[in-house]
């Protein structure tokens, strides 16, 4: 529309009494937000570094969120190497909940972020320091990248492994966080713990041990809270169904090697100086445990 046949529009409009008010009302409406700015972005990565409270980002769409998370990802991946693998989030109807968000998130994991069984970790590993019941599986073929069944995911990985994931919420509300601002901030992946590998059985009595699993996560030997396999997306493989879509939809696959994190058959718990953690995975072959200890203050 050309600039005088607007302007004759906008006075037609004004006539209508109230109608005037709305539009000058939309007119001086602010821009929606949008990707964070380099700079948000950079303030937000030496928050990371140091441990500190971040701002929330301020975000209105899933692309919005996803663009952040590109670019702290590249600032990541400069700091920390190559990715080893990406991270479910949001997989637990309950964190959804929380978080106020319908679908799961997805961010990336990084070599220097996995550590030991039976790691000492400082109690303020992050700036919002947490700790929840996860489990890692290891991709073997690129064929998952089609499956839609946990036992086609089973034909497309080769080991389990227990751990306890140690996520910084990192901004100064976390209470503030959606789905949105917690994709831009790589679903505050930050350290885990990893235990003993569990060599995958691709059959239907293997599909259903995962599936009905129970998850048992005890501090100082007292249990602190529980879940089953079936609360991640129904089946925990589900979720590896649903990061393959989701990678799929900027180019990427799931390659031999890769590690998934599948989400919290957990809450979300604080860590305690000297409070010892272990995760049980009762049903699973051998029972297995991880565990991490979180540092006494001097």
């Amino acid at each position: 529309m050309r600039a005088g046949a607007g302007l004759a529009a906008g006075r037609l409009i004004c006539r209508l009494g109230w109608l005037c008010w709305l539009l000058a009302l939309v007119l001086a409406a602010p821009a929606r937000a949008a990707c964070l700015s380099d700079a948000e972005v950079a303030a937000l990565f030496a928050a990371w570094e140091n441990r500190a409270p971040a701002a929330n980002p301020v975000l209105s769409s899933p692309a919005d969120g996803e663009c952040s998370r590109a670019k702290f990802n590249k600032l990541l991946q400069q700091k920390l190497g190559a990715p080893a693998g990406y991270k479910a989030g949001l997989t637990n109807p309950a964190v959804q909940r929380r978080f106020k968000y319908d679908s799961p998130v997805r961010g990336t994991l990084y070599g220097p972020m996995l550590l030991q069984d039976g790691a000492t970790v400082e109690t303020a590993f992050g700036a919002r320091p947490l700790f929840e019941a996860d489990l890692l599986v290891r991709i073997s073929s690129t064929n998952v990248n089609s499956a839609t069944t946990p036992a086609e995911v089973l034909e497309g990985i080769d080991q389990l492994i227990p751990f306890i994931e140690l996520p910084d919420l990192l901004v100064e509300d976390p209470a503030a966080l959606d789905g949105v601002a917690i994709t831009a901030i790589n679903v505050g992946a930050r350290l885990g713990v990893t235990g003993t590998p569990l060599p995958v059985q691709a059959t239907a009595a293997f599909n259903r041990m995962l599936r009905d699993m129970q998850v048992i996560v005890r501090g100082d030997g007292i249990e602190l809270d529980r879940g089953l396999g079936s609360d991640v997306l129904g089946h925990p493989l589900n979720a590896v169904i649903w990061l393959a879509r989701d990678l799929a939809r900027q180019g990427v696959a799931l390659q031999p090697g890769d590690l998934v994190s599948l989400g919290s058959f957990s809450r979300l718990l604080p860590p305690q100086p000297g409070l010892a953690v272990a995760v049980e995975y009762l049903g699973l072959p051998g029972n297995p445990v991880v565990t991490v200890n979180f540092r006494q203050d001097e």
